[in-house]
């Protein structure tokens, strides 16, 4: 699918440049140990980040294919599921290595968490290491997150599906609503029983805003179309409601609530779930080709390439980009708290991934008509009103 590039203006370099370069996020590396560091050496390239500081709702100005020669100490806690869940842990992960790829004076490690109540004991211990950052991965450690981030106000933080908590914490969001709206208009083009389904990890807002999208995106193909394809597991309208798995890593409840939705007449289904979505892999991979998946936060044809034959797409963020453009600016000598980011579809902060195995399968119109949504979303023809978008 064609991607168009907007920039969102920013004092020096736009983060929009820094996204539009990995729009659609690369293969996860996992890691075998549960923390893992990288001590730093004489080699670094040349760095092109500007000495200022971003305005309110930009990013962080250094573009990760320009590292900047300083050095910095990023630490990372991740949410429930493990590095090697993927989607949001793996590939927030791989920002920072992306990061020390590319300058290896940026010193990385991470500390999994095992539960919520993981949160806060983590985000302690790595301020104790006297990490530059502490990247915070999820919005649900945002309490946690901004209880240390007040008791240690020398401390830099950042957070990932969360505003800004203060002057030392800077938020990285995206709003997701407009990728998902896009994934909903393709499922409902693609749909041959006319019926998709939706279903969440928690009912969060970093989830339920990927599902108001695509059940938006379903409304407005059936307004445009005259047609009344149905979605299964969450209304829009109905925000207490719809289907969930409970976890971020259950494959087998994921798999059961896609069988559900399967048996209900649904044959394609958007899981946004983490680890717990690998399950619907597995049951459109059983159903002999009748089913297929779009995917979450990363492009799941490269982050869980064993189910890549039933990914009709993925809708994507920009979680290792937008890390990887945040370690930069910390090397750089940029402190970032107080403000945050949002990423958007005119920045490459979401979007869908290449249709890959299904490329041949989806119609050039309706190729086109992605293409013509996209802009008009941007351009603000389109409205969204997930009531979980970032603002």
């Amino acid at each position: 699918m064609k991607k168009t590039v907007q920039g969102i203006a920013t004092i020096g370099v736009t983060f929009a440049v820094a996204l539009a370069m990995t729009a659609c996020s690369s293969k996860p590396k996992s890691s075998a140990n549960s923390s893992s560091s990288t001590t730093p050496n004489s080699s670094s390239p040349a760095s092109t980040a500007p000495s200022s500081a971003p305005s309110s709702s930009s990013a962080p100005v250094t573009s990760p294919s320009a590292a900047s020669t300083g050095s910095a100490k990023l630490c990372m806690v991740l949410d429930t599921g493990g590095v090697d869940d993927r989607s949001f842990n793996q590939s927030s992960w791989q920002g920072l290595q992306d990061a020390n790829k590319a300058n290896p004076n940026i010193q990385i490690s991470y500390v999994a968490s095992n539960s919520q109540n993981d949160y806060t004991p983590n985000l302690n211990a790595e301020v104790s290491k006297g990490c530059d950052s502490v990247i915070a991965v999820g919005g649900l450690m945002a309490d946690a997150v901004k209880s240390v981030a007040a008791a240690n106000p020398n401390q830099q933080f950042a957070e990932i599906d969360s505003p800004s908590a203060g002057p030392n914490d800077y938020g990285i969001q995206f709003n997701t609503a407009q990728g998902g709206f896009l994934g909903g208009y393709l499922a409902a083009s693609m749909t041959k029983t006319g019926k998709v389904a939706t279903y969440g990890g928690l009912n969060i807002p970093p989830v339920t805003i990927y599902m108001d999208g695509f059940w938006e995106g379903v409304q407005y193909f059936n307004q445009q179309k005259g047609k009344s394809v149905q979605v299964l597991g969450w209304d829009e309208k109905n925000q207490k409601g719809g289907t969930f798995a409970q976890s971020f890593t259950d494959q087998n409840k994921g798999r059961s609530i896609t069988q559900s939705f399967i048996s209900q007449g649904a044959d394609i289904i958007f899981p946004v779930a983490g680890g717990t979505g690998l399950g619907s892999g597995a049951a459109a991979q059983a159903s002999g080709g009748k089913v297929s998946v779009i995917w979450v936060d990363t492009d799941g044809c490269e982050s869980a390439q064993q189910y890549c034959s039933v990914f009709l797409s993925s809708v994507v963020k920009g979680l290792a980009s937008s890390v990887t453009t945040y370690a930069n600016a910390v090397a750089s000598g940029q402190k970032l708290g107080g403000q945050s980011y949002i990423g958007t579809l005119a920045n490459n902060g979401t979007g869908l991934a290449p249709f890959h195995d299904f490329d041949s399968k989806v119609p050039a119109n309706v190729k086109s008509e992605l293409d013509q949504i996209k802009s008009d979303i941007e351009s603000g023809k389109i409205s969204i009103t997930s009531p979980s978008q970032p603002k």
